[in-house]
C-alpha cells in the first residue's frame, strides 16, 4: 500500500513538472509568434491552394496563383524575421527532447538526447524561403505541394517544442492526415538533409 501511495505521488509530481515545463515552452513560443501573422498566412495559403487546384477556368486559376505567390513571399519574410529573433533566446530554453516519451525537463537533464529548436527554425526558414522563390523551378502544382510540406513540417516542430514529438505527430495526422515521415519525404532535399542531420544527430544513444 505504501508503495502504491509513493508511486501515485511520484506520478502526480512528474505530471505537474511536465505541465509546468510545457506551459513555459508554450508561453515562450507564443510570445514571439504573436507579433506575426504566420498562422493566418498559412491558413490563407492552404485554403488558396485548394481553391486554385479546384478552379476550372484557367484565367481565374492563374489569378489565384498570382495572389498566392505574394502571400508566400510575405509568409517567408515573416518567418525569417521570427527565426532571426528567436535565435536570440538563450539555448537553455530552446532544447527539444528526442526521447520517445515526454519527461519533465528531459532536454536539460539529457542534453545529448535533444536538439536546438532555434537551428530547426533556421532550417525551416530557408526551406520556406526557397519554396517561395521557387529556386528549384517546380511547376505551380509541385511548388504548392512543396510549400505545404515545408509549412507543415515547421508546424510539427512548433508542436514538438511545446509538447512532444508524439503529440506533434498525432496532431499532424488529425489535422492533415499526414505522418511525420511523409512530411520529411515531401520537403525539398536541402531541407530534408539539414533537418535530419539536426534531429538524428540528437537521437538517444
Amino acid at each position: 500500500m505504501d508503495f502504491l501511495l509513493l508511486a501515485t505521488m511520484v506520478a502526480i509530481g512528474a505530471y505537474g513538472l511536465k505541465a509546468r515545463d510545457q506551459g513555459r515552452r508554450i508561453i515562450l513560443l507564443g510570445t514571439h509568434l504573436r507579433q506575426y501573422q504566420i498562422e493566418k498566412l498559412m491558413e490563407n495559403l492552404t485554403e488558396g491552394y485548394l481553391r486554385a487546384l479546384g478552379e476550372d477556368d484557367p484565367e481565374r486559376r492563374q489569378q489565384i496563383w498570382n495572389l498566392l505567390h505574394a502571400t508566400e513571399g510575405s509568409l517567408a519574410n515573416q518567418f525569417q524575421t521570427f527565426a532571426t529573433e528567436f535565435a536570440r533566446v538563450d539555448e537553455s530554453q530552446t532544447r527539444v527532447s528526442t526521447l520517445p516519451v515526454a519527461l519533465p525537463y528531459a532536454a536539460r537533464l539529457l542534453p545529448a538526447a535533444s536538439f536546438d529548436v532555434r537551428k530547426a527554425f533556421s532550417v525551416h526558414a530557408r526551406g520556406i524561403a526557397d519554396a517561395a522563390r521557387n529556386t528549384e523551378q517546380r511547376s505551380t502544382r509541385d511548388r504548392a505541394f512543396t510549400m505545404s510540406a515545408e509549412l507543415f513540417l515547421m508546424q510539427h516542430t512548433c508542436h514538438w517544442f511545446c509538447r512532444s514529438k508524439a503529440v506533434a505527430s498525432a496532431r499532424m495526422m488529425a489535422r492533415h492526415q499526414t505522418t511525420h515521415q511523409q512530411l520529411v519525404d515531401a520537403v525539398a532535399p536541402d531541407t530534408r538533409r539539414a533537418y535530419l542531420a539536426l534531429i538524428e544527430g540528437a537521437k538517444p544513444r
